[in-house]
């Protein structure tokens, strides 16, 4: 009696430690795949991160697709079918998210422009010239001072 207690015992724990590991990988995955979704209420947080309702869907969605055997990448791909290229945390560069990288780079050469162009005000003031008189006081001044 006592071995068959210990047979099931063993046969439950390692039927519960393959179950546990399995979900262990599906967990670890949604959570990758997670990181790499933008939450479209909270805007600049992955559903990973977020606490809204919506995201808790999303990450829900998530792992629904995985466990009916879709890779993260096909996963990526669905969540972008149902809620556009917004939902990726890293957006593609393509024609209609050509100004989401341009732009930035833009602002930072018009910005240095800037820059520079004040820059070179601020060196080169403009200084009048001095007259005769003023050079022959200067230049008297300077002999003084070396004696």
């Amino acid at each position: 009696m006592r071995f068959l207690v210990i047979a099931c015992f063993l046969l439950f724990s390692s039927v519960a430690a393959l179950a546990q590991s399995g979900s262990n990988e599906t967990e670890m995955r949604a959570r990758e795949v997670g990181r790499s979704l933008r939450c479209v209420v909270c805007q600049n947080q992955s559903i990973d991160e977020s606490d809204a309702p919506l995201a808790a869907d999303m990450r829900r969605l998530v792992r629904k697709q995985i466990d009916s055997g879709m890779s993260n990448e096909e996963v990526i791909d669905f969540m972008r079918a149902q809620y556009g290229d917004y939902v990726l945390l890293k957006p593609p560069v393509q024609g209609n998210t050509l100004v989401l990288w341009l732009v930035p780079a833009g602002l930072v050469l018009l910005a240095m422009g800037w820059l520079v162009i004040n820059s070179r005000r601020r060196i080169a003031p403009d200084v009048p010239e001095l007259s005769a008189a003023e050079a022959e006081r200067v230049k008297s001044a300077l002999e003084t001072d070396a004696s």
